[in-house]
């Protein structure tokens, strides 16, 4: 089923110039870049982003790093593009990712995990609205 999903490159990605290896992934795998841009996060941005975790330990330090430099959102879309782009990514602790992911073969710590995607239709149609808008 062709679906789109929501796709952050965060601060550390765009730091380390991973963009282009990270890119080049899903576009090997076959999915399409409907858009894209780099963007600042606003702390008003990032806390709505994140509203989700509000309130938990890692909280403050998340919207700190997340509006720390330049992350690159985007849109994928793709045959079962949620559930694929996640299991390309890893897991969100680095040190369980599995080799030959995103996570697994560049991120070092967490937060700073290099990457979001979205983790179901619902959170994917939410993020894209937040990032892009409405989109035609």
């Amino acid at each position: 089923m062709k679906e789109r999903t929501f796709v952050l490159l965060k601060p550390d990605a765009v730091r380390r110039k991973l963009i282009g290896r990270i890119i080049q992934r899903f576009e090997d795998k076959g999915f399409e870049i409907v858009e894209m841009k780099m963007i600042t996060l606003s702390k008003e941005m990032a806390e709505e982003f994140y509203k989700m975790h509000k309130g938990k330990d890692f909280y403050e330090r998340l919207i700190e790093f997340m509006t720390s430099g330049r992350v690159v959102a985007m849109i994928i879309e793709g045959e079962n593009a949620i559930s694929v782009v996640r299991k390309m990514i890893g897991k969100t602790n680095p040190a369980e990712a599995e080799p030959g992911t995103i996570r697994g073969d560049f991120a070092l710590s967490t937060p700073d995990n290099l990457i979001h995607a979205s983790d179901s239709k619902e959170n994917a149609e939410r993020e894209i609205k937040l990032f892009f808008g409405k989109l035609e």
